[in-house]
């Protein structure tokens, strides 16, 4: 049956896309877009009848060869990586339906390479999130990194100075997860995760496994752009191609999130990992100071894509910090923001990309009134996912948030409440100062902007359903928040 080889399925389609476009890419240029979003849909409908079909069931281990592991690679779909693989391809196939335009202003002669490479980087990603062996996560990690990185560098000019220097951040990164993994299989003798879980207490206090945690945390977190290893986003995703910054912003730190729950909440512990040095902590302090910072950081930007950046830095705080709170309503709130934010940064990407396309830039000082009537859908859908980022219902990311006051309530941790609250007050800062250009006329700007501007001029129907269709849909999630959450509670770790 279809469903027993979905999680090969879903992932190698990729490969076979990638192979595809540039075989007819050489022919007809034009394909490549098409056939990428055809790629992506097709993972994208096998992801959603998946997660639908294994909500309940049992987690499935896909074989490969039908070789049992520890000689053999298995991918474990269950209701997690089934969550997350949904929540990746879906925004990834709206992002892609999205850049058709975008390709032929930024990048018209470079097409072919760039869809065949975002093919190899959600092979990655998906592999990622599916595999149950250590070593092959960090394969899978280096195909992402490595189409990360070419696909940052097709940008601006100061774009390939900035995916070189994410290279040797994110080469670190890699080499301290590696040197993770090693430590783990010297003690135990196997890199499957599944199997390694029930020997580690064995080993608790173990110097090597100790070593191995804060190791792997650390290479980890580095792709989480986790403060301070977050050095390589801010100019990233700036710099980047529209497209490129609209489908790497959403998905990949999500992505390294994914890979901290499964370590720190599946594969270790709680107890374990905290046994000698308080790592949980550790983390979502880091996390508070990165909320903080990315948020300030925000404040102080002119150009959109940049205060995007920043803001991500704040926002995959939010996760980190749900998962170090280690308790139910913790786990909730990272999970659901995990959501949130991919939908909520796309369609701002997505309207960064828009006012490019029509204006040819995305600088916030040179906003005006206009903008409302002459981009009436694109800054309604700025609006939604500025409103939802700061918190407020019923949108989707009001929800997320609430979940993470509770488990701060729940783990009587005041200082991370504190940082929430602050931080939402800051986020509003930055959003409504954009909202207010947009939407509240300047006293002087009748001598400034001449009368026959303002005039509807939408960006074309690929690019507006896109970014529309994610805009009603934080609307969505947050109506069907409750049942959301209730698929969500079947994925909490046992021994919360």
């Amino acid at each position: 049956m279809i469903e027993t080889h979905l999680p090969a399925i879903i992932s190698l389609n990729f490969l076979v896309f990638s192979v595809i476009i540039p075989l007819f890419g050489v022919w007809k240029r034009e394909l490549c877009q098409p056939l990428a979003s055809l790629g992506t849909g097709i993972s994208s409908v096998f992801s959603v009848y998946g997660f639908i079909y294994y909500l309940n069931d049992i987690p499935l281990r896909y074989l490969f060869g039908g070789w049992e592991p520890p000689v053999g690679i298995e991918f474990v779909y269950d209701g997690l990586s089934a969550f997350v693989i949904m929540v990746i391809n879906v925004i990834a196939f709206f992002v892609l339906i999205h850049s058709r335009q975008v390709a032929v202003n930024e990048f018209p002669h470079k097409q072919m390479a760039y869809y065949s490479v975002a093919m190899l980087l959600m092979l990655g990603f998906n592999g990622m999130v599916l595999t149950g062996d250590l070593f092959n996560l960090f394969v899978f990690l280096e195909i992402a990194s490595l189409s990360m990185y070419a696909l940052i560098a097709i940008g601006d000019r100061a774009a390939p100075f900035s995916a070189f220097r994410y290279l040797i951040i994110g080469t670190t990164g890699g080499t301290l997860y590696l040197l993770g993994v090693g430590f783990l299989y010297t003690v135990t003798g196997t890199l499957n995760i599944i199997d390694m879980a029930p020997m580690l207490p064995e080993f608790a206090g173990n110097t090597a496994v100790i070593t191995a945690v804060v190791l792997m945390v650390v290479g980890i977190g580095t792709k989480a752009a986790l403060f301070p290893m977050h050095g390589w986003l801010p100019d990233s995703y700036t710099y980047a191609a529209s497209s490129s910054s609209a489908l790497i912003a959403p998905i990949g730190t999500k992505v390294a999130a994914y890979v901290l729950i499964r370590i720190m909440l599946y594969l270790f512990g709680i107890e374990l990992i905290d046994l000698v040095v308080p790592i949980s902590y550790i983390v979502g302090l880091l996390a508070c100071i990165g909320i903080l910072y990315g948020s300030i950081m925000a404040i102080a930007q002119n150009e959109m894509k940049r205060m995007l950046a920043y803001s991500s830095i704040s926002q995959i705080g939010y996760i980190i910090m749900g998962i170090s709170l280690a308790n139910p309503y913790g786990f909730i709130g990272a999970l659901l923001h995990i959501l949130n934010h991919a939908v909520m940064k796309a369609c701002l990407f997505m309207v960064a990309a828009n006012l490019r396309q029509k204006e040819g830039h995305s600088d916030i000082t040179r906003f005006d009134h206009s903008y409302r009537r002459k981009y009436p859908w694109t800054m309604f859908s700025f609006a939604t996912a500025a409103i939802s980022m700061v918190g407020l219902p019923p949108l989707a990311g009001f929800f997320s948030k609430w979940y993470l006051v509770l488990g701060t309530v729940e783990a009587d941790n005041w200082l991370f409440l504190a940082v929430i609250l602050v931080s939402s007050l800051l986020n509003a800062v930055y959003f409504f100062r954009v909202l207010e250009k947009v939407y509240m006329k300047n006293p002087d700007a009748d001598e400034q902007i001449p009368d026959h501007v303002g005039e509807k001029d939408e960006v074309p129907p690929s690019m507006l359903y896109s970014t529309s269709i994610l805009a009603v849909g934080l609307f969505l999630i947050g109506i069907f928040n409750v049942a959301i959450v209730t698929v969500i509670m079947n994925m909490i770790p046992s021994g919360f």
